[in-house]
């Protein structure tokens, strides 16, 4: 009876696995994801996720080089002739032919903050500057990665503009981590071993930044996270910071909503063993839903052979399930869109900001509608703040969480250096009770954990323009 049952749910998933082969590559062409537009030429890469490890061997990592100089953008892909002459004369010491090249590359295309942190470098040149970096995973994510730097180059921007940092400018160096642990670990390593550096923006994953956050530790240089929120990372220590607000207040989030908007008890939950990201919010959202009287009926690990979306669901309607929670990631869009089809709303689906992808909504489509995703900040819920109308201007559209937290990162490691120019006064000023700075989505505090001090809030789903697909996230009241 049970394989009766099922036999649909596994037809609709072979026909989605067919039409998602054929659309993939439609897809893939250069999404510019930030809250909904579409732009064009930002970034080609859609794997690995904020929640997503790789493994690599042991190796040397240089920050020479790493604002510009080397002459060699971390984006994969070939640069424009104006940002290639860019970074050649930025290589060669010749600081006003790279600003002119800098300048001619963003009027082209003015959404490519990579060349705006470089132009912002090269007007600095030999001057006297305090140094921070960012790491992102150019190599694998290219549209996160983007995400990341457009908050970083936004904030080197305004702090630069407004006079720096007592009156000295702010360079930023920027890495590739490739969403890799072992290279997250050694370029931490390196930038502990770089002495200018006084802080450090990053690292993308759960997985890259608990890596690299030992090191940083040991190294006692300040690292703030915009993206990795995993409850473990507020144990490593007080050099540790996020942006972000941890698992534990989206899981309470989501739960609540489950609970008290839908009037739901029982869960079916979804995750990936291979990704601590994914296992924190499984747990902490099991945590939250038992003490508000729920509970979680069944698990699937996706990772697990043989994983199948159809059974799966099916499994968890047979279990009892009132409620799917997606406890995926960005790396693991193609089965998040798998269940989501399967299910063909026939159960409320709620997910973790893993969820927040313009894959779900390009290939999830009217299966998709009504989803529940928690995320740290929206851009329509804020839509008259300085840093919105700042954004759009500069990047000629609307940006994410993503580039929220990261310039929220920036200008947190920018008021650290204001008050204390070293790596210790860095990390006591932002570590200090009162500490509060004016960030994107307001003033910025944090925990005794180093955690944000702030709210999750949830999106859904609805057909809109805004992402180019007939669908957007738009915020819940």
């Amino acid at each position: 009876m049970a394989k009766k049952n099922e036999l649909p749910a596994l037809i609709a998933a072979l026909v989605f696995t067919v039409a998602l082969l054929g659309g993939g590559a439609w897809w893939l062409r250069g999404q510019f994801f930030g809250d909904g537009l579409t732009l064009p030429e930002l970034g080609q890469s859609v794997g690995a996720n904020s929640e997503d490890s790789g493994q690599s061997g042991a190796e040397q990592i240089s920050t020479a080089g790493a604002d510009g100089t080397s002459g060699e953008s971390i984006i994969p892909g070939p640069s424009s002739a104006d940002k290639q002459a860019g970074l050649e004369a930025l290589a060669a010491g010749d600081f006003t032919s790279a600003q002119q090249a800098f300048t001619a590359a963003l009027q082209e295309n003015r959404n490519d903050p990579e060349t705006l942190i470089y132009l912002n470098n090269a007007k600095i040149g030999e001057a006297q500057a305090y140094t921070v970096a960012v790491s992102v995973p150019a190599g694998s994510v290219v549209n996160p990665a983007q995400e990341i730097l457009r908050g970083v180059a936004q904030a080197q921007l305004d702090v630069n503009q407004a006079g720096g940092v007592n009156g000295v400018p702010v360079k930023v160096l920027v890495l590739d981590d490739n969403g890799e642990p072992d290279r997250a670990r050694a370029i931490s390593s390196a930038l502990v071993d770089t002495p200018d550096v006084l802080g450090v923006i990053g690292h993308f994953s759960s997985d890259t930044t608990l890596a690299a956050a030992e090191v940083y530790q040991a190294g006692g240089l300040t690292m703030i996270s915009p993206t990795s929120t995993a409850v473990k990372i507020a144990d490593i220590g007080d050099y540790v910071f996020r942006t972000v607000p941890s698992d534990r207040l989206a899981s309470a989030t989501l739960s609540r909503y489950v609970s008290n908007t839908l009037g739901k008890q029982e869960a079916a939950v979804f995750y990936t063993g291979e990704s601590t990201y994914s296992q924190s919010v499984k747990s902490e959202f099991t945590t939250e839903l038992l003490s508000s009287g729920g509970q979680v009926v069944a698990e699937f690990d996706i990772s697990q052979p043989g994983f199948s979306a159809g059974r799966a669901v099916q499994a968890a309607k047979e279990a009892g399930a009132e409620v799917l929670m997606l406890a995926l990631t960005v790396a693991t869009a193609d089965t998040s869109s798998q269940i989501i089809a399967v299910n063909q709303r026939s159960l409320p689906i709620v997910g973790s900001d893993g969820l927040y992808n313009p894959q779900v909504l390009d290939v999830g489509r009217q299966n998709a509608l009504d989803l529940v995703v928690a995320v740290p900040w929206h851009i329509l819920s804020d839509e008259q703040s300085p840093f919105v109308q700042e954004s759009r201007q500069l990047w000629g559209g609307d940006v994410s969480w993503r580039t929220a937290m990261a310039y929220d990162a920036t200008v947190t490691l920018a008021a650290g250096i204001a008050q204390s120019p070293t790596r210790e006064g860095v990390a006591a000023a932002i570590g200090e009770s009162g500490f509060q700075t004016a960030g994107s989505t307001g003033a910025i505090s944090f925990f005794p954990s180093g955690d944000r001090n702030q709210p999750s809030q949830l999106v859904k789903v609805e057909p809109g323009n805004r992402s180019g697909s007939g669908f957007d996230y738009v915020p819940l009241e």
